[in-house]
């Protein structure tokens, strides 16, 4: 454990190609993707009409729309981690793993019935 005082070393910053790859492959992996191109975009395809050109569209939509707004998200995310102090940074590290101990207690102590 680093003392309060000292400066929180960051990592070095990955490449930027490197950083797509790993985001694309954690949202492919997600499972509300399956939900979401199951349940919910079948309802905006016409079964009249071929169906390739109708997924194509909803498909590219959905990826420009989902791609603009996580992208506006990690700059926001970005740049609100270089204002923090190293102190604030510190804080939310032990207070963010304080919470992820409690909720990993709280899964463990629950009994199935």
């Amino acid at each position: 454990m680093r003392p309060v005082d000292e400066p929180l070393k960051l990592p070095a910053a990955s490449s930027v190609r490197r950083s797509f790859w790993q985001g694309l492959v954690t949202q492919g992996a997600n499972p509300n993707l399956f939900v979401y191109f199951t349940a919910i975009l079948p309802q905006f395809v016409d079964p009249g009409k071929p169906l390739a050109g109708q997924v194509a569209i909803l498909a590219c939509s959905s990826f420009v729309i989902e791609f603009t707004v996580l992208s506006v998200y990690a700059d926001l995310a970005f740049r609100a981690g270089r204002l923090a102090a190293p102190r604030s940074r510190v804080v939310a590290e032990r207070l963010g793993g304080g919470l992820l101990v409690a909720a990993g207690a709280g899964l463990a102590s629950l009994r199935r019935p």
